[in-house]
């Protein structure tokens, strides 16, 4: 399906949707509805927040010598294997999360996923063998695989229409705020010299967001989508209507929610060869978002951040520093810079439109991450402490470049392109991808970087190459849709049908608004 073809759509009636029903006096800041609503959301988006705090704690625990000493310093395949082992867990838990998120609900499945977490975190910090650390992290990416599976649908399926873009961006634009805390709190505890305390102090610290959900999610509301799947339609009508328009179930936005989704998810069921596992790959139309959903997914881990992420300590070893309490400030301080343009970037999603954001993105880091092999090779050459220094802004600026699309819009967009029926299994096939991608990463490049030094970013350089030509190619635009408009984007011919459901939601709104009109007079 060609790019241009897309963007033509945002002129369409059916892409108008809710606008016209927004009430403009309702805001975030002066409602208290949704100021609740943006409560139970935060709590969501808490999972990210506690996989980005497993995601640098092992690279900050690389730089602390009471971790590196107390585990005999691993290094290569083991090394890799305690880097990759929270994501095996995922890996193993992967089969489940779709299951129990459209079945059991999004709610339940991220406390069972937070209650894992806390058991894994609490092994971690007691941990007193190399053994018993690995497994510790296996069972903590078990419990974020879940609590990962629904979040970002929740968040979606909850948020106000408005609002709904900027949020689910920030799902993951929060990973570095875990991420954050994990690398203060180990520059912190560094200074607790000859004291195990120092590394199990920050896996402690690991636990407190998924505290959080296990206490509190239990009084949240659950997604409208599946109550309506679920047959609870009266509740799901009730939970829209508490938190869109002041408990008023007969407000014009609140019937066009409920009817877009009633109508979408009964053209999902009376298509039968449009559920399950088999429809992603047998649907054209889910062909065609698999191959941005899986590409996307690869390329947020094979984008460079691999080795900035995982392995800072070995590159900014072979520019010369070694000091581990200036490494541990550096990784600090570059992720409070990610997660500040991620964050940014989230706001920037309705604005600028996601391909923008995905190719400028790409070619960032393209810039970028070759000029920082160039100043490596400098560095190697003749020890040049201004290449050393470059390296670090290069390094900085990637990161910036990378946050611009890969980390709002990697769980965003994907739970935008895919309509109901599989969007819990293909939210799973993109965090498996990942998965993928983060165990190969994490297995090969302390093993390359050792034998190639600075020559290994080389074929990150040809990698962003194809990103660039890929997203330019592919990646369609959504902005202005709702979940459901999205979804028909994609599907060919089928579109005509979903427009026919969708419009019949509006019409239906349009009546009621009509009614409601003519009552106030």
């Amino acid at each position: 399906m060609g790019v241009g073809g897309v963007a033509t759509t945002s002129t369409s009636p059916v892409v108008e949707g809710y606008r016209h029903l927004l009430d403009g006096k309702r805001k975030w800041y002066n409602n208290r509805r949704l100021i609740a609503l943006d409560g139970w959301i935060v709590l969501c988006l808490l999972t990210s927040s506690y996989n980005g705090f497993d995601g640098s704690l092992i690279n900050s625990l690389q730089s602390m010598d009471t971790w590196e000493d107390y585990f005999n310093r691993p290094q290569g395949s083991l090394l890799g294997l305690l880097n990759a082992i929270q994501n095996i867990g995922s890996i193993a838990a992967f089969p489940f999360a779709p299951y129990l998120s459209d079945g059991i609900g999004r709610r339940p499945t991220i406390i069972m996923g937070a209650v894992i977490v806390l058991i894994g975190a609490a092994l971690q910090t007691a941990s007193h063998s190399i053994g018993m650390f690995v497994g510790a992290r296996f069972m903590i990416g078990f419990g974020v695989s879940w609590a990962h599976n629904a979040s970002p649908m929740l968040v979606t399926e909850l948020s106000y229409p408005p609002y709904r873009a900027p949020l689910t961006s920030l799902y993951n634009s929060l990973w570095a705020s875990g991420a954050i805390i994990a690398a203060w709190t180990t520059f912190g505890t560094e200074f607790m010299h000859n004291s195990s305390w120092s590394w199990r102090i920050p896996s402690l610290v690991q636990a407190a967001p998924a505290v959080f959900q296990v206490t509190l999610l239990w009084f949240a509301p659950e997604s409208p989508r599946y109550l309506v799947a679920k047959g609870r339609e009266a509740e799901a009508l009730a939970t829209l209507a508490y938190y869109h328009a002041d408990g008023d179930e007969s407000d014009p936005l609140v019937q066009y929610e409920i009817e877009e989704i009633k109508a979408a998810i009964s053209i999902d069921r009376a298509a039968t060869s449009n559920i399950g596992w088999k429809s992603l790959f047998t649907s054209l139309g889910n062909r065609r978002r698999l191959r941005v959903v899986l590409a996307i997914a690869w390329f947020s881990q094979w984008s460079g951040n691999g080795l900035t992420s995982y392995y800072l300590n070995i590159i900014l070893n072979n520019i010369g520093i070694t000091s581990s309490t200036i490494k541990l400030l550096i990784n600090a301080v570059l992720q409070i810079w990610s997660l500040a343009f991620g964050m940014s970037a989230s706001f920037l999603v309705e604005r600028i439109g996601r391909r923008p954001l995905f190719i400028s993105s790409c070619a960032g880091m393209l810039v970028f991450f070759t000029m920082l092999t160039v100043c490596s090779a400098v560095y190697a050459e003749n020890q040049s402490q201004a290449a050393a220094h470059a390296v670090i802004a290069f390094i900085a600026l990637h990161g910036a470049a990378y946050s611009l699309a890969f980390t709002p819009l990697l769980i965003s967009y994907t739970v935008e392109i895919l309509p109901y029926s599989v969007r819990a299994k293909g939210l799973t096939l993109l965090n498996f991808t990942t998965s993928c991608a983060l165990v190969f990463n994490q297995y090969v490049n302390p093993i390359a970087l050792k034998r190639m030094q600075w020559r290994y970013y080389i074929v990150y350089c040809c990698w962003l190459v194809f990103e660039l030509v890929y997203c330019w190619i592919f990646v369609v635009e959504t902005k202005g849709l709702s979940l459901e408009e999205t979804a028909a984007l994609f599907d060919g011919t089928e579109d005509q049908v979903v427009a026919q459901g969708l419009q019949a939601a509006g019409a239906l709104s349009s009546e009621t608004r009509s009614e409601k009109e003519k009552d106030m007079d």
